[in-house]
C-alpha cells in the first residue's frame, strides 16, 4: 500500500467498504426551559437543610417567578408547596406531641425529615425524566 493511498481524502484503507456510521448525539443537549424549572420546583425545597425555612420559601419564590409561563411549573410548584406546607403541620404535630411522650416521638421527627428528603428527590428525578409526580400523604392545601 502507498502512502498516496492514506490521503486526506481517502483515509480509510483500500478494501474497507464498511459504511461509515454517523456520530452518536451529544449528550447534554438543549434542554427544555419548563423541565428544568419544574426540577427547580422540588429541589428548591432542599435550601430548607441549610437555611431553616428555604424548604417552604423556595419552591414558592420559583413557583411565583415562573407560574405564568410554564403552566407545569404551576402544577409542579403546588405540589412542592402543598407537601412542603404538611410537612411543617407534621412536624408541629409532632413537637407538640413530644411534650406528652416525654420524648418519646423524636424518632418519627427524625424519620419525616428523612422521608422529606427522599421524597423531594424522588420526585426531582421523576419530573426530570418528564413524569408527574405526587406526593404521598400530602395535605392540598393550595389548588
Amino acid at each position: 500500500m502507498n502512502v498516496s493511498d492514506m490521503s486526506e481524502n481517502n483515509p480509510q484503507p483500500p478494501g474497507n467498504d464498511a459504511p461509515r456510521m454517523a456520530p452518536p448525539p451529544a449528550a447534554g443537549g438543549p434542554a427544555d426551559p419548563a423541565r428544568s424549572w419544574n426540577v427547580a420546583c422540588h429541589l428548591a425545597a432542599l435550601s430548607g437543610l441549610v437555611s431553616g425555612v428555604g424548604f417552604i420559601v423556595g419552591p414558592l419564590v420559583v413557583w411565583l417567578l415562573k407560574k405564568a409561563d410554564y403552566p407545569s411549573v404551576d402544577r409542579h410548584g403546588k405540589e412542592s408547596l402543598n407537601f412542603q406546607l404538611s410537612v411543617l403541620i407534621y412536624s408541629f404535630g409532632l413537637f407538640v406531641l413530644t411534650f406528652f411522650t416525654c420524648g418519646m416521638t423524636v424518632p418519627l421527627v427524625f424519620a419525616l425529615v428523612v422521608a422529606q428528603v427522599v421524597l423531594v428527590v424522588l420526585a426531582s428525578v421523576k419530573v426530570s425524566n418528564g413524569e408527574e409526580y405526587r406526593y404521598p400523604l400530602t395535605i392540598r392545601l393550595i389548588t
